[in-house]
């Protein structure tokens, strides 16, 4: 049996008011509104719930068990929509992320800290991958990925560092012994240690000056997948194995320490930074919205 919830509101308020005009007086509904929804719950139920005279409204022995059933209940459901609603206002609850590495090592850790102090109900969870996934399917809430992989039906929103290049680097000692090149042209005579995504095909070199673009395909001794195994690109470039060719946040604090050295610097090539996207909903989860709020904050305060 279909009975609508608004309908069953109005008797219980009648009833404890013991009236429709108090009623009515406590609900902010008019005291008819209150009668025709009393009238279409008995006809739905098939019995009578209120005994009505010109001076007075008294529950039926059908009603006072309604009543007496209906109140824990609708107690229940009033208390679980109050926690929604403190969520809207106190965000709470798990935000799920996909990201691919590069975020997880380079923008997140500036982000992630403050966030966490700022809502310390919300219970973060990264997933970091490179392969493109759908947020939604794959239980995410929201991704960051870069614009020329972002999904056209998302809404984007700019995290982190809006400009950022790729840097090559190599060991002052490979540098010494294989030389430096000046021109990316050189590299096919020098030992580079390669990338690639998600068992796609090697992406070549790309590099820039001026009006003047390059692209390589580079080989050499290394080849590793990107996902999780950024570092040891890394750790064969400082051993003096070859060249690196990586995110220059990634490469800056070996290039400062001298672990490593730039290579072609005037020829890196700069590109827009990272976008946190989800779908178009009306309506975002609450610690997603809380999110966007900081990470937009943040972005402002820079």
């Amino acid at each position: 049996m279909k009975v609508d919830l608004a309908d069953l509101n109005a008797f219980i308020a009648v009833a404890r008011a013991k009236g429709f005009r108090d009623g009515a007086r406590s609900t902010g509904a008019s005291a008819s509104g209150l009668s025709e929804a009393v009238r279409r719950l008995e006809a739905r139920l098939g019995v009578r719930l209120l005994n009505r005279t010109t001076r007075s409204v008294v529950l039926t022995e059908a009603g006072d068990r309604l009543l007496e059933r209906l109140g824990p209940a609708l107690t229940e459901v009033e208390a679980a929509l109050h926690e929604v609603n403190d969520l809207r206002d106190r965000p709470a609850g798990r935000l799920k992320l996909n990201v691919p590495v590069s975020a997880a090592r380079l923008v997140l850790p500036t982000i992630v800290p403050g966030f966490l102090a700022a809502y310390p109900e919300i219970h973060l969870e990264i997933i970091a991958e490179e392969s493109l996934v759908d947020v939604l399917a794959a239980g995410c809430d929201a991704g960051i990925r870069y614009d020329e992989r972002l999904e056209q039906d998302m809404i984007a929103v700019p995290i982190g560092p809006r400009v950022q290049r790729f840097a090559a680097a190599a060991a002052p000692s490979y540098l010494a012994k294989r030389g430096r090149p000046d021109h990316p042209s050189e590299l096919l005579r020098h030992d580079c240690l390669r990338m690639r995504f998600g068992g796609r095909a090697v992406q070549p070199w790309e590099f820039k000056r001026n009006e003047e673009a390059v692209r390589i395909d580079v080989d050499g001794p290394l080849l590793v997948e990107r996902s999780g195994a950024v570092d040891l690109i890394v750790d064969a470039a400082r051993a003096g194995s070859g060249i690196a060719y990586l995110f220059e946040d990634w490469l800056r604090p070996y290039l400062q320490s001298g672990a490593l050295e730039s290579v072609l610097e005037p020829w890196w090539q700069s590109f827009s930074g990272p976008f946190l996207y989800y779908p178009g909903h009306r309506l975002v989860p609450p610690p997603l919205r809380a999110f966007i709020d900081y990470i937009k904050d943040t972005t402002r305060n820079d």
